[in-house]
């Protein structure tokens, strides 16, 4: 997939080598108003140097600017933080692993999603039920209440369900939900692609999506208590050899 030559210029700019480079945010999750900024997400290596310095090292580097009239947003975190975060119940580092929209790539990329899905199990639920209620309470707060809060909610919980179930990460709310069939869900993209970052819902029936969360909340807790997804993550020992192999070929 082409992306925006601002979108690569950047990329092309940070300080260290990337391991690899995605998009997030509403552009993965498959509603982007025509004017949403793009969420960049990935992984930077530090060389041994800056590791071993009495300097602190740059785990993360952020970046948000607006680069001729395009609305852009970095993060990268460094290899060993981004493994430390794959190894605990992180949602978020997941679905920025197996983004299907990716700007940069490497074999050890390719080697690490692979061994990241030793890393996914039933905990993860945990993850998105946090994510869930924190949206839900901050969209119930809201007047107006707009449509992307509640987009969220619902992309938040299908893929925590879907996850359970599957054990795959899909955090395309479009292809979620060509499985569960909300029809609700259809409408409300509809209107947020053909509107406004910042659109208000034109839905009234505030309790059918009250409804459909407390459902869709119960569904993930069933799915989290049917899983065949271990306890704890059995990938530490690859991630590791994989962590000082790519940092001391980065000496």
């Amino acid at each position: 997939m082409q992306w925006d030559n601002k979108i690569h210029k950047v990329i092309a700019e940070q300080p260290y080598p990337l391991l690899f480079a995605s998009i997030s945010g509403a552009h993965l999750y498959g509603f982007p108003s025509p004017d949403s900024d793009y969420d960049l997400r990935g992984v930077h290596v530090l060389p041994v140097k800056e590791v071993v310095s009495l300097n602190e090292p740059r785990e993360t580097i952020e970046l948000s600017e607006i680069r001729d009239g395009l609305e852009l947003d970095l993060v990268t975190h460094d290899i060993k933080k981004f493994f430390s975060l794959l190894l605990k119940k992180n949602g978020y580092v997941l679905e920025q692993l197996y983004s299907p929209l990716v700007l940069e790539t490497t074999s050890e990329y390719e080697e690490l999603k692979e061994i990241a899905k030793g890393c996914i199990t039933r905990h993860h639920a945990h993850h998105y039920f946090s994510f869930s209620d924190t949206e839900w309470r901050l969209f119930e707060k809201e007047e107006p209440r707009r449509v992307k809060p509640l987009l969220y909610i619902y992309r938040v919980l299908l893929t925590g369900i879907h996850l359970m179930q599957t054990g795959e990460v899909e955090a395309n709310l479009v292809k979620l939900n060509e499985k569960f069939r909300l029809p609700q869900v259809d409408h409300l993209i509809a209107y947020k692609l053909s509107g406004k970052e910042k659109g208000v819902l034109s839905d009234s029936n505030i309790e059918l999506h009250r409804n459909e969360y407390q459902r869709l909340r119960q569904e993930l807790k069933l799915a989290e208590e049917k899983t065949n997804l271990p306890e704890s993550p059995s990938a530490r020992p690859a991630l590791n050899d994989l962590l000082v192999r790519v940092r001391m070929a980065n000496l």
